[in-house]
């Protein structure tokens, strides 16, 4: 079989076709480069060019969501340090109701459609580009102090939190139009911890992420090329994996023991296009690059690759080692 090129490669397997070879992707945060559009871009392309992925997963930095709705923090400049969180914008059930619809022109909107620009500008064109979209309650989820006091609310307060959420998603229909138009072929979408067991029963999330989710979804057009990405233990991939999320690539963590694993996700999401495999937390991390070398040899006879594009189940830690990395990406 001639040689694909990474479009050519993804598409064949999507259609459910043997491709040259197996397909992989990794992504990561590098938290010293993210203060400004062109420093992301930047550490984006770096990595890429490095490793020649499949695909390039656009990881922004992680607040830029709720920075035009007053979120503050302090940036990093540790390759290996997250961003200190400042300032909140929700206290209390009431504060969602004051919540303002934010223009794609506002700062962090505004410099983030020109880092995916910058991106699209600095690739080949025959690389599919999938840019980080947060579900609507995600993105709620990082406006409050902890977690435990959105779950609060929607229990206590839902007509509140419900405003909130149409207020994020009216903001991130537009962003999400915007997105296609700077150059990305279509969304990572992550609903992050929120459609889990361990967060939400599944009727709350139906309700609370759900409907919102397929809205910003829908902004993409029913053309771009989609990757629900759900988080966290416990997940709720299945149940989304037969909804209409207009996704033909679906990545969580299947390494860990409360998940499907890729075996079960066979079986039980049929017809799907999975990503993952790897265990970024585990032995892409902590292992030897002879010892990943092995893992992939044992990944390729395991698996099909014409159902499997070999990923993380979440960002990889910017610990890992290049010579780990190198090594899973000549093993392919």
């Amino acid at each position: 079989m001639s040689k694909l090129s990474h479009r050519e490669r993804i598409q064949t397997i999507i259609a459910g076709e043997k491709p040259d070879r197996f397909a992989a992707s990794m992504w990561r945060h590098f938290f010293h480069l993210e203060d400004h559009a062109e420093g992301t871009a930047e550490a984006m392309l770096m990595f890429q060019k490095e490793f020649d992925w499949d695909f390039l997963k656009i990881n922004p930095r992680t607040d830029f969501y709720v920075e035009d709705f007053g979120f503050k923090h302090r940036f990093s400049h540790d390759e290996f340090k997250k961003p200190t969180k400042l300032h909140f914008p929700i206290k209390t059930a009431n504060d969602w109701l004051t919540l303002k619809n934010v223009e794609t022109t506002a700062p962090a909107l505004s410099e983030h459609l020109k880092m995916i620009s910058l991106i699209k500008r600095g690739s080949d064109s025959e690389l599919p580009i999938l840019m980080t979209q947060f579900s609507p309650l995600s993105i709620a989820g990082r406006m409050v102090p902890d977690r435990q006091m959105l779950i609060d609310h929607i229990r206590s307060e839902p007509d509140k939190v419900e405003i909130g959420l149409r207020t994020i998603t009216d903001t991130y229909k537009q962003f999400t139009s915007e997105i296609r138009n700077a150059g990305a072929d279509g969304l990572f979408f992550a609903t992050l911890q929120w459609a889990s067991e361990d967060m939400l029963t599944f009727e709350e999330y139906e309700r609370f992420g759900v409907p919102y989710d397929l809205e910003l979804i829908q902004a993409a057009e029913s053309d771009a090329l989609n990757l629900l990405h759900v988080c966290h233990t416990s997940a709720y991939i299945r149940e989304l994996s037969r909804l209409d999320y207009n996704s033909v690539l679906y990545n969580w963590d299947s390494q860990h023991p409360t998940n499907l694993s890729i075996e079960q996700a066979l079986e039980q999401m049929p017809g799907k296009t999975l990503v993952g495999g790897i265990d970024q937390e585990g032995w892409l991390r902590m292992g030897t690059p002879d010892e990943i070398s092995r893992m992939i040899i044992k990944i390729k006879s395991d698996y099909d690759d014409s159902k499997l594009i070999l990923g993380p189940g979440c960002a990889i830690p910017p610990e890992v080692p290049n010579d780990n990395l190198r090594a899973l990406r000549d093993s392919l």
